[in-house]
């Protein structure tokens, strides 16, 4: 790969005989990616420039820091939480990426026994050009993501999971007891809801909810996709018809149309797949 160079024009003010120091931009300029993940964050910092087929610290001015605020797992690896620099050695069947203890480390002073960790992946060619080295996050789920790094037309990606799962059901355990509150019943049935585990316990949780704040159409609005997924059809159609009655009491547009578009998925199916025609 090429290295980029950047032409800086500076524009030099004097003053009588004195000249005024002139401050220019860094020739690779630092960029920062805070992505939220999890229950915490993971932070990227980094710069520019590609080295080809050699230890390259991923980052022209200094070495790119990576940062988890949570213990994850990188390429089936655990990897605990910290910061951590990231080296890279591209090539053109792979890559090979390094999560290093040592955040001061170049390439000139890099020793492979602070790594925390490495592992290969095989570049993607990217039918469009990407002029600046950029590194960011992509795919972002409740327990997982997925890292790019794209220059020129080259990217490559690796995906970063946390296990929030453990943190989440302690959590619930924790503020259930001895009084919770209805946002509480309502959190909890919501992580149930989209993490797909018990139903039942999920709307046990979100009844508790509407029963404390009736004039609560989010918390009916959930209630009614519970029962929709549980297969109570009559159920659900309530629900939803009373979770937009209040929406419109309240003067919320975003969700009566969230529950007119939930009462149409419930009372229309889906259309069966058209079948192919029969070859004569």
């Amino acid at each position: 790969m090429k290295k980029i160079t950047t032409l800086i024009l500076a524009c030099v003010a004097f003053a009588g005989v004195s000249q005024a120091q002139v401050k220019t931009p860094q020739p690779s300029p630092a960029a920062t990616v805070k992505q939220t993940f999890g229950l915490g964050e993971v932070t990227v910092v980094y710069g520019d420039l590609v080295p080809f087929d050699k230890l390259w610290r991923t980052g022209a001015n200094a070495s790119t820091k990576i940062s988890f605020t949570d213990d994850v797992k990188i390429d089936g690896q655990t990897l605990a939480a910290g910061d951590y620099s990231l080296f890279t050695i591209p090539g053109k069947a792979e890559w090979t990426v390094i999560i290093n203890k040592d955040l001061k480390s170049g390439t000139a002073d890099y020793k492979a026994e602070n790594d925390a960790l490495r592992f290969k992946v095989k570049p993607q060619a990217l039918p469009y050009l990407v002029e600046s080295f950029t590194i960011d996050a992509s795919d972002v789920q409740a327990n997982s993501l997925v890292m790019n790094i794209s220059w020129e037309k080259t990217k490559v990606s690796f995906k970063v999971e946390t296990d929030i799962d453990a943190k989440i059901m302690a959590s619930i355990d924790k503020t259930l007891n001895p009084k919770p509150e209805a946002n509480t019943y309502f959190a909890a049935a919501s992580y149930y809801y989209e993490s797909g585990k018990d139903m039942n316990q999920a709307l046990s949780w979100v009844n508790k909810a509407t029963e404390m704040n009736k004039d609560a159409f989010w918390m009916m609005h959930l209630k009614a996709k519970i029962l929709k997924k549980m297969n109570d059809v009559n159920g659900a159609v309530a629900a939803a018809n009373a979770s937009k009655e209040s929406a419109k009491k309240a003067g919320n547009d975003d969700y009566v149309a969230l529950n007119d578009k939930l009462i149409a998925e419930i009372t229309q199916p889906a259309a069966a797949p058209a079948k192919a025609p029969k070859k004569k």
